[in-house]
């Protein structure tokens, strides 16, 4: 018992420091006219993917500066590079998220005057992002449709917490047969609040409809 009790003391420790860096980043954003996106999803749902297609489309349209979060390797920071915005990537060693810390190094690293928008790609994962506030903007959970159409339902915080709900690899949602009205049934359930989108990085099919989402968080 005692342990159990010194574990839930250092959690609600390291939370509440989080959270106070984390006010202190989102203050800086907002005097600075800073817009910052924090993209969460399962490994594999197509972040890079989106992010990659939306640093080429944008690159004359909106100044967009990004922070990749991954457990190890820098490979998804490479596949983002030369695609007109500064990139910096964070190795989190095994953590499973990133935090409030490691956002206020990694920004340490990149000259965000010059941006109207910062996201920032988390590490996969739909458990342990949707307790660190990193002192965004917005928060957009990705999910794709080769997920499932219950995973909102498996995993309701993130998608609770989300302002925006996007779901990737429409074309190719016949071919996995994806029951697409489940699934927006189920996002809707746990985030009614949230945003829905639908899009194929690939296609190109309702790009644009993400791209005028950004562009309004940027005006």
């Amino acid at each position: 018992m005692d342990g159990s009790r010194i574990v839930v003391e250092i959690g609600e420790s390291v939370l509440g420091r989080n959270a106070e860096l984390a006010a202190l980043h989102r203050k800086r954003f907002q005097e600075s006219g800073l817009r910052v996106l924090n993209i969460v999803s399962s490994p594999g749902s197509g972040k890079t993917a989106l992010l990659e297609r939306t640093l080429t489309d944008l690159r004359d349209r909106l100044r967009i500066g990004v922070i990749v979060g991954d457990l190890q390797t820098d490979n998804d920071a490479r596949r983002l590079q030369g695609k007109g915005a500064p990139v910096v990537q964070v190795t989190t060693g095994g953590y499973c998220h990133l935090d409030a810390g490691m956002v206020a190094r990694a920004m340490e690293a990149m000259d965000l005057r010059p941006l109207q928008m910062l996201i920032i790609e988390n590490v996969g994962n739909l458990v342990c992002p949707a307790s660190y506030d990193l002192g965004e903007t917005a928060r957009v959970v990705l999910v794709s449709v080769t997920e499932g159409e219950d995973k909102p339902l498996k995993y309701p915080v993130i998608f609770e917490r989300a302002d925006a709900a996007v779901i990737t690899k429409i074309d190719i949602a016949e071919a996995v047969g994806a029951d697409m009205e489940a699934l927006r049934r189920n996002i809707q359930q746990v985030a009614p609040r949230a945003l829905l989108l639908e899009l194929s990085s690939r296609s190109g099919q309702g790009m644009e409809a993400w791209y005028r989402y950004l562009e309004g968080l940027a005006a």
